[in-house]
């Protein structure tokens, strides 16, 4: 019985790590299989902060996106609402705001500053605009007449000044900036995603 009560003590202590490491693969599977982490470090709070382009707003539209002011004159509130309070105002229009969610018929827009709140939905245009390097004070940024850092300048543009998009490769962006019209660097402008194309 001695000995018999020696092996049960050793086989014990031989299975149990083999059982507490089946335990431990078996709840972090539990856990990948919910998308709750993934071997590439990404966890859900930060699946849910990056852009994500599965989202869908209203009629099929995507959520991040960009879009413009309609108006020279924009009230934006402190939540969905005429009954929240307006928080700051607009005073240009066509200035470009990233679409970040929405409430029936409000949309939460983010800007250039990175300040947040609240429009009603008509008061925004789907025509893209851009800011120039609103991020970086005194940037001069070149107007390209072509898609290439070979090409000729036509034009420098100043951190802060405003352009119309006519068209993004992913790379380069045809713009129109006071009357002139090139080629930008799309990692310059603020309005366009990194790698986004617009035709």
């Amino acid at each position: 019985m001695r000995r018999r009560g020696i092996w049960l003590s050793r086989s014990i202590r031989f299975l149990l790590p083999i059982v507490l490491v089946g335990v431990i693969l078996a709840g972090v599977g539990i856990v990948y299989d919910r998308g709750l982490f993934s071997l590439s470090g990404t966890t859900t709070a930060q699946a849910w902060l990056a852009p994500s382009y599965k989202q869908t707003g209203a009629k099929g539209q995507r959520i991040p996106r960009f879009v413009s002011l309609k108006n020279q004159r924009i009230n934006v509130r402190g939540g969905p609402g005429k009954n929240h309070a307006v928080q700051w105002v607009f005073q240009r229009k066509g200035i470009p705001v990233e679409i970040i969610a929405q409430f029936e018929n409000w949309r939460r827009i983010r800007d250039a500053d990175g300040e947040e709140g609240w429009i009603y939905h008509s008061l925004l245009s789907g025509a893209r605009t851009v800011t120039v390097s609103p991020w970086k004070a005194d940037a001069r940024v070149e107007l390209l007449e072509k898609p290439s850092r070979l090409s000729q300048i036509v034009a420098f543009a100043e951190s802060g000044v405003m352009g119309t998009i006519r068209q993004c490769t992913g790379s380069w962006c045809a713009v129109t900036i006071d009357g002139y019209k090139g080629w930008v660097d799309q990692n310059a402008l603020w309005g366009v995603y990194p790698g986004e194309v617009v035709e």
